[in-house]
């Protein structure tokens, strides 16, 4: 049988699946595209934009901290008490001028008791010990100090005793006014590269350092996330996630100042500063538990070579957790150990007409 296409065309056939499609339905296709591509469009331009303000202010804030500066806690009662005497701290690898504001803040029931306090805030341009010791200089300059006490966190315990033997051999110059060091607070402090369970991790980051490598933000804050991961016995899950983005945001220390932290930690020699500090009191404390330094082998290494210097090194952060230097997790744990250890350090006056004090 055979159709007549002049008076009777052909029944049109029906369009399978995936086969051709009406013009009603190509246009409806294209409106949905146009929005569809309207929205990626602007989803583009937002996430764009996002990221070109982040990076700007990633810029500023890290220009603004090219210096290396003393940041203070304000209290007043603390000048009153104290006009002579601070606290510095010296932050551990890896923290922020606003961690090391919150650990000084957090430590001040016990640190409080026998001075003012502040904190260092390390360069952006990278760790440089020359920098530090001027900082300090300036802030007991322009606060009048005669007299300080460090508190070494972490690897910050290593820099403390390079300031303190530096300054010690400054102030032995005739005239010159450098203020006393009383004492020096070691919280889980490696005495040697040796002392650092995951030596490979530094390794690796000082020979990009040394070739020239800087390493981004992005791929730091991978590694920084894997390496927590790994240590994650040590942590929550939130304390995980939480200081993962803290070493992503514009707050957090710079690349360089990382890698160079990394390097003076690989390179510091402890031989150099035995018998360099004088009077200077020692106290050393940690935990048993600390999976990043070697609990036992930093005691052991300050033991021997600060044999004069070294008042305790018995007291524990036992169930702080993390493990490692974290006042600002466990502030009422670490408190109360210094609260013990402080009086051997830096005992207190009696006070007048007291039990075995003076005349009333």
């Amino acid at each position: 049988m055979s159709w007549d296409s002049t008076e009777h065309p052909p029944p049109r056939p029906a369009l399978a699946e995936g086969g051709l499609q009406s013009p009603a339905s190509l246009l409806r296709s294209a409106d949905r595209m146009r929005r569809v591509s309207r929205r990626a469009f602007l989803s583009g331009a937002i996430a764009a934009g996002l990221l070109a303000t982040d990076m700007l202010t990633t810029r500023v804030i890290q220009n603004q901290r090219r210096q290396t500066v003393m940041l203070t806690a304000n209290d007043d009662d603390a000048k009153r008490r104290f006009p002579g005497t601070s606290w510095v701290l010296f932050p551990g690898y890896k923290t922020s001028w606003e961690q090391g504001q919150l650990i000084i803040t957090l430590l001040a029931p016990s640190l409080g008791e026998r001075g003012q306090l502040a904190a260092l805030g390390y360069s952006n341009d990278g760790l440089d010990v020359d920098q530090v010791v001027a900082a300090i200089l300036r802030y007991a300059s322009q606060n009048r100090l005669t007299r300080l006490h460090f508190y070494g966190h972490s690897f910050g315990g290593m820099l403390a005793v390079d300031a303190a033997s530096r300054l010690l051999r400054m102030g032995a110059a005739p005239a010159a006014r450098v203020p006393q060091i009383g004492s020096i607070v070691l919280d889980s402090t490696p005495a040697s590269k040796y002392d650092v369970k995951d030596l490979t991790w530094f390794e690796g980051i000082v020979d990009l350092y040394e070739l020239g490598f800087r390493v981004p933000s992005m791929l730091r804050g991978g590694y920084e996330l894997g390496e927590r991961i790994i240590n994650k016995h040590e942590r929550t899950w939130t304390q995980v996630v939480d200081e993962t983005l803290e070493q992503l945001t514009p707050l957090a220390p710079s690349s360089v100042l990382i890698q160079t932290e990394s390097e003076y930690i690989y390179d510091w020699d402890v031989t150099r500063y035995s018998g360099e500090l004088g009077q200077v009191q020692m106290g050393f404390i940690g935990n048993p538990g600390d999976q990043t330094v070697d609990y036992e082998s930093a005691r052991a290494r300050w033991q021997r070579y600060f044999p004069d210097n070294l008042v305790s090194s018995s007291l524990e952060t036992t169930g702080a957790f993390p493990a490692h230097a974290s006042p600002e997790w466990n502030a009422s744990l670490y408190n109360n150990v210094l609260g013990r250890l402080l009086p051997q350090l830096d005992p207190l006056p009696r006070p007048v007409g007291g039990a075995g004090g003076g005349a009333g």
